[in-house]
Formats: structure tokens, sequence, C-alpha cells
């Protein structure tokens, strides 16, 4: 039954589907193409907390069969609308592991063999149990200083991304429950680098603010250059504005969506409540800069924020006093064609869907 709905919306959709299995959230985008434009067609957010009795916006880890009940309950959501099951899935780069090692400059068939080798002393598991693959970082060209740009011919940098199989595993599972007609994984920061960036010359960081971690990535002229997770995310948010105002996390949740970091409840302004969480994160951030900074001997131009957390009113505000550099939210949508009266409503949510957004581009252009 299995091959004969995905043969059989292979043969009639144009539709694609985006899907980012959060740990507080799955998120979905629908696209379709029209005159070589993305054009969407519905997109939507469905809460996990409720699958094990807690509050919506709350992080929950979902056992395999919740999850899949999750996805299904979201594909029969009338008010969603989704009509296809051709899609892409996002990995939690939780579920990951990237590193960029240096290796010497040998022939690429020679570097096929010393990879794995050199990636054991970064995979806490033996090779065998993980999915391995490595790309290498093209070098800068003409550089000012020869002796430099002679010593970096001499080594190559190399990213490497392992999968566990049991994470894997996992998802061909959830792919057979729910009849999805998906053609790849991917990690969730290559999804949100294809929706968020264009064609910057200049190192972008790229700030996604999950429930329960925020992660930081340093692209480069399209390519990932470095990755670090900090174990703060905007749960700790909720949690603190809970506490602090003597309200439910229910009520805090709602508080924080609704009014962001421009609340307040009896006098108390959220966003001092806030500070302790998104002050840690951004000086995180900035230490991973400067790190880059000192390394490469390059500033990094612009910071992106992205995730449910980002989403937060007032929160770009917040960030640009703390980096001395342009600070902006993410905004995926733009790179797709919508309503023009929902404009505000989809750069304001943006940010929260920029890796589902990111799927379904990519699941679009494989049906070219």
């Amino acid at each position: 039954m299995a091959n004969f709905f995905s043969n059989l919306f292979s043969k009639q959709s144009k539709s694609v589907l985006g899907i980012d299995i959060g740990s507080s959230s799955i998120k979905m985008v629908q696209l379709r193409k029209k005159g070589g434009h993305a054009i969407l067609e519905t997109y939507g957010e469905l809460a996990l907390g409720p699958y094990t009795g807690k509050p919506v916006g709350e992080a929950v880890n979902l056992p395999l069969e919740k999850i899949i009940e999750a996805i299904n309950d979201m594909l029969k959501e009338k008010e969603v609308n989704i009509t296809t099951r051709v899609s892409g899935i996002a990995i939690p780069f939780a579920s990951s592991l990237m590193a960029v090692i240096e290796m010497p400059a040998v022939p690429q068939k020679q570097l096929a063999q010393i990879v794995p080798l050199e990636a054991r002393k970064y995979v806490p598991v033996p090779i065998s149990e993980v999915a391995l693959d490595w790309y290498i970082i093209p070098q800068e060209k003409n550089l000012a200083d020869k002796s430099v740009q002679k010593e970096t011919e001499k080594r190559l940098e190399v990213l490497i991304v392992a999968i566990h199989n049991d994470t894997i595993t996992n998802y061909k599972t959830i792919i057979d429950k729910t009849f999805l007609d998906t053609s790849f994984f991917e990690i969730e920061i290559f999804s949100t680098m294809r929706s968020i960036l264009d064609q910057e010359v200049e190192p972008a960081m790229i700030v996604d603010m999950g429930a329960t971690s925020t992660k930081l990535y340093i692209v480069e002229k399209g390519v990932l250059r470095s990755s670090h997770m900090v174990d703060r995310g905007s749960h700790n948010i909720t949690g603190e504005i809970s506490k602090s105002l003597g309200i439910s996390v229910e009520d805090a949740e709602y508080l924080k969506r609704e009014k962001g970091l421009l609340g307040s409840v009896n006098g108390i302004d959220v966003k001092n409540v806030a500070s302790f969480t998104l002050n840690y994160i951004f000086s995180e951030a900035s230490h991973v800069v400067l790190a880059y900074q000192k390394k490469y001997g390059k500033n990094v131009s612009k910071i992106v924020l992205v995730g449910g957390g980002s989403a937060l009113k007032g929160i770009v505000d917040v960030a640009k006093t703390n980096f001395q550099t342009e600070v902006v939210a993410g905004d995926p949508f733009s790179k797709v064609v919508a309503p023009a009266f929902l404009e505000k409503v989809l750069r304001d949510t943006g940010p929260e869907f920029a890796v589902a957004v990111g799927v379904a581009l990519r699941r679009l252009q494989e049906l070219n």
C-alpha cells in the first residue's frame, strides 16, 4: 500500500512538502512551481507538547509512534489543507555531527581512504554505526600574502558530516507509516542556508533559536565553515517568564508569543526577564564570531536570526546591542510568491519556517 500511494502521488502531484520535525512542534510548508517561481500553497505548525499531556510550546522527546501520529494528524488537518505527499524531511542538527578538519593536500582517491580514519577522532561511536559524508571546502585564491597562499595549498579543509544509522532507520519508519513520498533527508542547517541566504560573499552567522537549544553557524560563500550548539533556547525564556511573573507555563508561553519582549505584567518587563537567557546566547555567539575572525582574519558581515525563538517581537533590537555588525530576522518566505495580504504575517512568522521552506525548495528543484 505504501508503494501504491507513493507512486500515485509522484505521478499526479506538482506540489511539494517541506517537513521540519522539531522538539516542540512540527512545521510543514507546501509549494508548487509556476512560471519559474515557487508558489506558497499552504503552511502550518502543530505543537507536540499536548501529545504527552504538556502545554503548547513545551519541548518534548516523543517516542517514534507519537511523532508518526502527529505527522498524520497534520497531514489530515483541514485548516492547513495539505494536498501532497511528495516531500523532503529535515533532520535536527542535534541528531548529526559536523566538524571542519584539516587534511594534507593529497589526491581525491587517497583522501577518500584517510578521511574516515581521521573522522574517528570526532565521531563518538564506531564509524560503522554512522552514515559518513564529507566535502572539501574550496580554497581561497589570490591571497595577498603569497607565503600564506603557498602554505594554504599544502592542506585542505574538509567538512565531515555523520548521522547515526538508528536515526536514519527511524526516519525511514516515519516515511513508511505516513505514506510520504520522501526522496531525501537533509540536516536542517543546509535547509536554512537555502531559504534565508542569497549570494553573500562575506561570512554570515546564522543564529537558530530552537525550543531547548540554539545553533550557531558561520557560512561563507555558500559553504558551512563553523557550527556550534548552545544549551539554551526559547523554552528557557518561557520558564523564566513563568517563574518571575508568577504565572503558569501556558500563560507565559502565550505572553511570549503574543507580546514578545515588548510585553509586561504588573510593571515587570518581559525583556528584563528574558535577558538572562538572551545575553547568554548572544555572548556565546559573539565568542564564536571572534574565534572565526581570529582564525581566518575575516569579519562576519551579518547576523541572521531564525528559529521559533527568533520570532519574538523585539528580539532583533536586543540582538543589535550585543553585536557590532548588522542583525536581521531571517525571511524565508521572501523566496516564494504569496498573496499580498499575507506579507506581514509571513514576515513575522518567517523565522520559524526557515527549515521547512528550505526543504520544500530543494524538493521543488528535484521535480524539474
